[in-house]
């Protein structure tokens, strides 16, 4: 495919460009500040800030190019109709990362038997938005009202802690992301599964999986 990718000078473009050229994808960089020109091409994936993300989607669906989105803290649901009308389709994952969503997936399985639970979640000190994406979506597979504490220090790349309470007993679970390379499954993935998906709005890598 010829992927347009937001964000390739990023930490996670830096890390993720590499693999989809491996994988033979042609990729077109584009920074925050140059024109979104992607008109022509297969897809465009979106990393960058909550405060790009909105027109830089906008701009690749006026252009006729679905788009798989990793940026979090924006309202997605916005350009749902925007893609509908347009027979086109944004994707967006809170996170792209495999066992990040098996994760919160046995998160969502463990509510059913333990009264409370909080989650802990700690990144970069550049993430812009808290708390994660991963962890609102965590949270409301849980259900109730769920504490989120979040943590921003150098040296975190992105890290989630689960923990259960139960008379007697606690069960924490926890995905640690080292490298952003790990991301890239989860963006394969995605852009396999990008025709397939009905226009408008998917969210949620576990929709694929």
């Amino acid at each position: 495919m010829r992927i347009a990718f937001f964000g390739a000078e990023g930490k996670v473009g830096q890390a993720l460009v590499p693999v989809l050229e491996r994988a033979g994808h042609e990729v077109r960089g584009i920074e925050i500040d140059e024109q979104p020109d992607v008109a022509g091409l297969d897809a465009a994936v979106d990393f960058t800030t909550p405060d790009a993300a909105p027109a830089n989607v906008s701009a690749a669906l006026d252009q006729g190019v679905s788009c798989v989105v990793g940026t979090t803290g924006w309202d997605a649901g916005l350009l749902d109709e925007h893609a509908r009308e347009r027979g086109l389709r944004v994707f967006v994952a809170p996170n792209f990362s495999l066992g990040a969503v098996l994760m919160m997936r046995f998160a969502g399985e463990a509510a059913q038997y333990f009264p409370r639970a909080e989650i802990i979640e700690l990144h970069s000190e550049a993430k812009k938005d808290a708390p994660s994406g991963t962890a609102r979506a965590t949270a409301e597979l849980i259900g109730g009202d769920i504490v989120i504490h979040s943590v921003r220090l150098p040296g975190l790349v992105a890290h989630q802690e689960v923990i259960f309470g139960g008379e007697g007993q606690l069960l924490t679970l926890r995905h640690d992301t080292t490298a952003r390379e790990s991301f890239a499954d989860g963006v394969l993935l995605a852009l396999e599964k990008l025709p397939e998906l009905p226009p408008g709005l998917t969210v949620g890598l576990d929709r694929i999986l």
